[in-house]
């Protein structure tokens, strides 16, 4: 694996992760495989938990990582084996992914999703307070845990929790889970374990191969020169590029870690207020950075999956606590995204090599833009 310093000049999270054990939930997975890539830099000894291989192709398997980390074929449902692995590695970080990750999936499966996403939250917490080892947790749900009113400014933390879709009410749910454990078990002085929740959404970059999502859907139909399908060109998102958010669930494990007074705080990491667009708009930049591309622009025509229209974050919280804001402007979302799928599918080039170069530009660019997260040597 590429260590950091030979990727540039700059440390990153004070070297809060070099030779710390760290469980992933959710591995194999989007973010999970982006999050292995960017601990391994750190120096990181990784351990995962993960149910399977969600997609094919699969950033995670075209990583070549399950070499390099041990990972555990696990179901988060299952408290004893979930139990087996935290007393057996015990994790200085655990950063918890493991869901079902998809609002249309949840109508077609509402039971697989409550219990994966609300059940498997709980039984990471409920492992981590029968263990009682040192462990700091960053507890991954998702901006559609508020109760989304759509109205035009940002969801704080405060705002209600809720949700109109199985998904939605099940990340509401883990979030009152993870209060109850932090509120009763880990708020205490005799309590080795801390926790925070984090809330972000929308989130996208290369290896995604996700179903009824908006950037597979385009790039599985432009990689074969075919017409991609918009079912809602109109509705308006934060995007974001998923090296944002990882930066942010670092920064906080690098912080609660040593800070108590963070214990069971929610944090949402999103891009700036003036940064939410349109699908459309997202489409358009991305054709930019694909020649060829087709699209049919269509209002969703299946009313019984309803989706909202808009869905906004503030993330004030996240930079006047910790000290973090988002890097990358619009169009470096929808360049960096771009790019990583066209060499993918044209050039071939080793996909561990083309991750971690990725992150070295972020991170270059996140040094020169003065982020707090990044120290120059």
């Amino acid at each position: 694996m590429v260590e950091i310093e030979t990727l540039n000049d700059n440390i990153c999270f004070l070297d809060t992760y070099r030779n710390k054990k760290v469980l992933v939930t959710g591995n194999t997975g989007f973010k999970g495989s982006w999050l292995c890539v960017w601990l391994s830099i750190l120096g990181a000894k990784i351990s995962g938990i993960s149910n399977g291989i969600p997609t094919s192709p699969s950033h995670f398997e075209s990583l070549q990582l399950k070499s390099e980390i041990d990972c555990y074929d696990e179901d988060v449902r299952d408290l004893c084996k979930v139990k087996e692995v935290i007393d057996k590695f015990k994790p200085d970080f655990i950063f918890h992914l493991a869901a079902q990750p998809l609002v249309r999936e949840s109508y077609s499966d509402p039971v697989t999703t409550i219990e994966t996403n609300v059940m498997g939250t709980m039984n990471v917490l409920e492992a981590l307070r029968q263990a009682n080892h040192k462990c700091t947790a960053i507890m991954i749900t998702s901006d559609k845990c508020y109760d989304n009113v759509e109205w035009l400014w940002g969801y704080r933390e405060t705002d209600h929790l809720g949700g109109k879709d199985p998904y939605s009410a099940s990340k509401g749910a883990a979030e009152l889970i993870i209060k109850t454990y932090s509120d009763s078990f880990f708020d205490k002085d005799e309590s080795n374990v801390k926790v925070a929740s984090v809330r972000a959404g929308n989130v996208i970059g290369g290896g995604d191969w996700a179903k009824d999502r908006i950037v597979p859907d385009c790039i599985r139909s432009w990689s074969s020169d075919r017409v991609v399908e918009i079912r809602s060109p109109n509705a308006t998102r934060p995007w974001q590029h998923v090296l944002e958010p990882l930066s942010g669930y670092l920064l906080l494990g690098q912080i609660l870690a040593n800070d108590r007074d963070l214990n069971g705080e929610p944090f949402n990491f999103g891009p700036n207020a003036n940064q939410n667009f349109t699908v459309k708009e997202l489409v358009s930049r991305m054709q930019r950075y694909w020649s060829g591309t087709k699209v049919n622009y269509a209002e969703n025509s299946d009313r019984s999956k309803k989706e909202s229209g808009l869905l906004k974050l503030c993330c004030d919280k996240a930079l006047h606590q910790l000290g973090w804001q988002p890097t990358l402007t619009f169009d470096e979302t929808a360049r960096f995204t771009v790019e990583w799928y066209r060499n993918f599918y044209s050039e071939k080039k080793d996909v561990y090599e083309m991750s971690s170069k990725q992150v070295e530009e972020y991170i270059q660019k996140a040094s020169e833009r003065g982020q707090i997260w990044v120290n120059s040597c």
